[in-house]
């Protein structure tokens, strides 16, 4: 399966929320179908024909912008519809900006999964982000959107002013109990030229740490893939955008940030068992990892290994290649003499 991006300018949002800057952004850019045409290009060399792919329109809310001009950024990717090079389309959009037009038209072009900016489900959350509409939006456009056939996602942010660990757990429950196909989840981040940035200037607002904003996301994937939901990205995509110098001013980027949460998890995971095999005796711990999955078993400078070393000392630990590739255990016994 391949999936072909295509990036449009960040129209079609009626509200500038208080971490967005992409108003500033977007009026230095048009969308048309060929700019559209001219990414698909790059991707055509090496996507070979097949159902499974997907064409995925990224950046602003798609059903927000008029209806002429969606139809005329369908027009290549009809194309590619029809000449079978992929089998579906996706994109996302603002929950208020669902409706049965809105969807008919979105279905005549292919379009399979819709991707929801929902961010958080408590309102009070909301209303601090000036998102410009209530949980209530969320939950029409998730009912209508299954209506009519639609996959669904849900994108959910940590961090948001307002938002405590209370209130994100909240949202997760209630996420959940729309039963969506997918989900991303994404730290807040300090933007320039934000009304959140000016906020941090004077100190009337925070941002997380890392290490809370890799704790709530680790919760949040957790209880989302245990309810069956797939959660597709964990973390903002580092791009040329984001990574520009002085575009980020504060908050928990890290460029592998969902390798730190899938870090995070092993170690909830396996310190449990980990001092288990301690209160049994063992003199001796292995963790056998494939070996592309030991960076995250390890942690971040190591930081999983030291604590686990500091924890079972003087027994000691050590890491040894898995044969099953998706296979990672913890186990003692007697140390070699």
């Amino acid at each position: 399966m391949a999936i072909i991006p295509i990036f449009i300018p960040h129209a079609g949002c009626p509200h500038q929320c208080v971490f967005c800057n992409q108003k500033t952004i977007s009026g230095q850019q048009v969308a048309s179908a060929d700019a559209v045409r001219q990414q698909i290009d790059r991707y055509l060399q090496w996507v070979r024909p097949d159902a499974a792919n997907e064409a995925a329109f990224y950046g602003g809310s798609f059903t927000g912008l008029p209806a002429d001009l969606q139809t005329e950024l369908f027009q290549p990717v009809d194309k590619l519809l029809a000449d079978g090079v992929i089998g579906s389309v996706r994109l996302s959009t603002r929950p208020d900006y669902i409706d049965a037009e809105r969807l008919a038209l979105l279905k005549r072009h292919g379009v399979k999964t819709v991707e929801l900016g929902v961010q958080s489900l408590d309102d009070k959350v909301l209303a601090a982000a000036e998102r410009g509409h209530q949980a209530s939006a969320v939950y029409d456009a998730v009912a209508l959107l299954k209506q009519f056939g639609f996959s669904v996602g849900l994108q959910l942010m940590v961090g948001m002013p307002g938002q405590s660990f209370a209130s994100l757990r909240d949202t997760i429950d209630r996420a959940i109990s729309l039963k969506p196909s997918q989900a991303r989840i994404y730290p807040l981040l300090v933007i320039k030229g934000t009304p959140l940035a000016a906020a941090y200037a004077s100190g009337t607002f925070t941002p997380l740490t890392l290490d809370a904003a890799v704790e709530q996301s680790a919760y949040a994937y957790r209880r989302l893939t245990q309810a069956g939901i797939k959660v597709i990205r964990v973390g903002l995509q580092a791009d040329e955008e984001l990574c520009s110098a002085g575009n980020i001013i504060a908050g928990p980027f890290h460029p592998a940030f969902g390798e730190l949460v899938q870090s995070h998890l092993l170690y909830q995971d396996l310190t449990p068992k980990l001092q288990a095999l301690l209160d049994a005796g063992a003199d001796q711990i292995r963790f056998s990892c494939p070996v592309q999955r030991q960076s995250q078993l390890r942690g971040l400078k190591n930081s999983n290994l030291q604590l686990w070393q500091q924890l079972a000392a003087p027994v000691p630990v050590s890491i040894v290649a898995a044969a099953k590739a998706n296979s990672i255990t913890v186990s003692g016994g007697v140390a070699d003499e």
